[in-house]
């Protein structure tokens, strides 16, 4: 194993911290390889694994168990709906690049929550007091995620900026329909 030379950072956080300042560039950071795609659903796999044994370790096993299909839904939807969409945009060449920079870079969006709670919480504790504060941070940091979805899209796909918005709202709004139409679709009927 060879450490990389002192003072770089490694290349898939180097991608990451690029993506999220608008350099489309990061995108050469992340490898486009079966493998790579693999390693970039390992995080989220790892924190359901997590979950399942906390679970099963308070005693509340059938809850952890309960939540497995969602969550897996909820990791494997967007690849499963943006590669449909990049297939029938003649846009597949580029499509597993872009999934992998898409799911290590959903992990700026908890790093960025947690930085505007501690600033929120900062602010409170000097003294500046708003009930909004809460609402508005979360306002920022869903047009972020938005922001941050279209631009992996538009650069990841080589879409323009309408497909590339098109393919965000097909996945979110995919991805909200396959975990929560059951649930729905249940109630309806029950």
């Amino acid at each position: 194993m060879t450490l990389a030379p002192r003072g770089t950072r490694p290349p898939i956080l180097r991608g990451m911290l690029l993506i999220a300042r608008g350099q489309a560039r990061g995108l050469n950071c992340f490898r486009d390889s079966p493998q790579a795609f693999l390693y970039s659903l390992m995080p989220g796999l790892g924190i359901l694994a997590g979950a399942v044994i906390e679970g099963l370790a308070e005693g509340a096993g059938t809850a952890a168990i309960d939540e497995i299909p969602a969550t897996l839904c909820v990791l494997l939807a967007p690849s499963v709906l943006s590669y449909e969409l990049a297939r029938f945009w003649g846009r597949e060449a580029f499509w597993n690049r872009y999934i992998v920079a898409f799911n290590w870079c959903q992990w700026l969006l908890p790093m960025l929550g947690f930085l505007l709670i501690t600033v929120l919480t900062m602010a409170r504790t000097a003294g500046l007091s708003g009930e909004g504060g809460i609402r508005i941070m979360l306002v920022c940091l869903a047009g972020y995620a938005l922001w941050l979805n279209w631009f992996l899209a538009r650069h990841g796909l080589a879409l323009s900026a309408w497909r590339a918005a098109g393919l965000v709202a097909a996945v979110n709004l995919g991805t909200v329909a396959i975990i929560l139409g059951p649930t729905l679709l249940a109630a309806s009927l029950g």
